[in-house]
């Protein structure tokens, strides 16, 4: 299959303008595709066009990465209902070297093929620019009716908007089809892609190609990406799914596919991993056959963690789930990231004892009943013990006087206490 096919298989594909097919067919071709700057990670929502790119570059064309330097200093209204923050330099510059990073796990932009990814900041040719060559030279080009008919334009001056729209926001639309002409006369490129409610930006950037004298341009769009049940892609209770572990650890990154529903798995598999489709028609007819078992999910959460992370962070987090269920061992508790054993742990009752009152150690029953509430009285804490219903640190204890003293430390400072299967317990000492 060629690109277009394997995004529409995938269902990845929401528009195209005609004669893309024959384009790519005919050459190898530069596409770009617009990145917000506005954080020092991407999450899972860029997800989509990232591996739009990546696509792209496996069927043999050049991927253009543009960390939106300038746009991010004015916002997109594009489904928003206002304005968002402006950064300055020295801050979109650190982003766009941490999100060239996470970008380098997925596309190669080192080797000398003909077809390795490029990154660009769309400020870099912005800054230098001044309003009046702008207007003359760009602006005159594109109507204000032309402007006002975009849907992401009417929306946010119609009844239901309330906040209406900037003179910055309104000439958007101008700056990013700049940046597709730029590019097309500086890097031949000649298609971009984007989230379908990016078609009005991109289609003024092909008209603007068209008419400065350049030639052909293409336009190609993938949906936004929903869960069935007409909730947001990619948001938790507690915000944004990042890449970057130190914001997402890989325990909760793997966490959120592997609790995907079973309509969400089914095409989110499609979009977020490079399985064929013979290993995807296989996976899903085996799912149909067992759901409990959650084939779909355990593959989604696999594929998608390793090319983010890295195999061992996808054991890791597999681990850390077994732990959480009951079926873990005291090794791989002790092996854990501190981060990931605080992620996994997350939630759980919390209670702190100091260093001065555990030096030396403290009983279990002295502990977990009195320097603690882990249980409400040490009678409940005897009876416990007796029906072996007590761990410290996945080992079981069965002597009411067991000392628990440094050797038990975590990471030099926790201390997991369960009771039965799932009820756990975190002491901090310091």
């Amino acid at each position: 299959m060629n690109f277009v096919d394997v995004l529409r298989w995938r269902g990845m594909l929401h528009d195209v303008t005609p004669g893309t097919d024959e384009q790519l067919e005919k050459e190898l071709t530069s596409a770009y595709l617009g990145i917000d700057p506005t954080a020092d990670s991407l999450h899972i929502g860029h997800l989509v066009g990232v591996m739009m790119l990546k696509h792209f570059q496996m069927a043999g064309h050049k991927p253009i990465a543009l960390v939106g330097g300038a746009t991010g200093m004015i916002g997109d209204p594009s489904g928003k209902s206002q304005e968002r923050n402006l950064l300055d330099e020295p801050t979109l510059r650190h982003n766009q070297e941490c999100i060239k990073k996470q970008l380098a796990k997925f596309l190669d932009f080192e080797s000398d093929a003909p077809n390795a990814a490029i990154l660009v900041n769309n400020y870099d040719w912005m800054k230098n620019f001044s309003f009046l060559d702008f207007i003359r030279d760009i602006g005159k080009h594109i109507t204000v009716n032309y402007m006002m008919s975009k849907d992401s334009v009417k929306k946010r001056l119609g009844a239901e908007s309330k906040e209406g729209m900037s003179f910055t926001e309104f000439t958007y639309q101008l700056v990013q089809g700049y940046d597709f002409l730029f590019l097309n006369e500086n890097y031949n490129c000649k298609l971009q892609m984007g989230g379908s409610d990016q078609w009005g930006n991109i289609t003024t950037g092909t008209e603007l190609i068209r008419r400065k004298g350049r030639g052909e341009a293409f336009a190609l769009t993938c949906p936004l990406i929903t869960k069935a049940d007409g909730s947001k892609f990619g948001k938790t209770e507690s915000g944004n799914v990042w890449l970057d572990p130190e914001r997402t650890s890989p325990y909760q990154f793997y966490q959120f596919w592997l609790n995907t529903s079973d309509e969400d798995a089914e095409r989110y598999i499609k979009i977020f991993t490079l399985l064929s489709k013979e290993e995807i028609d296989t996976l899903t007819a085996q799912h149909k056959e067992a759901p409990h078992l959650r084939l779909l999910q355990k593959k989604l959460a696999e594929e998608i963690t390793v090319m983010v992370h890295s195999r061992e962070d996808y054991e890791m987090a597999v681990e850390a789930a077994q732990i959480l269920f009951g079926s873990g061992t005291a090794e791989q508790l002790l092996k854990m990231s501190e981060s990931t054993f605080l992620s996994v742990f997350e939630g759980v009752p919390q209670f702190t004892v100091s260093a001065a009152e555990f030096a030396g150690g403290l009983s279990v029953v002295n502990l977990l009943a009195e320097k603690t509430k882990v249980f409400e009285s040490k009678s409940e804490l005897r009876r416990t013990i007796q029906a072996n219903g007590l761990s410290i640190n996945k080992t079981k204890i069965t002597d009411f006087d067991q000392l628990v003293d440094s050797s038990f430390l975590i990471k030099g400072k926790y201390i997991l206490a369960q009771r039965g299967k799932k009820n756990y317990s975190l002491i901090i000492i310091g």
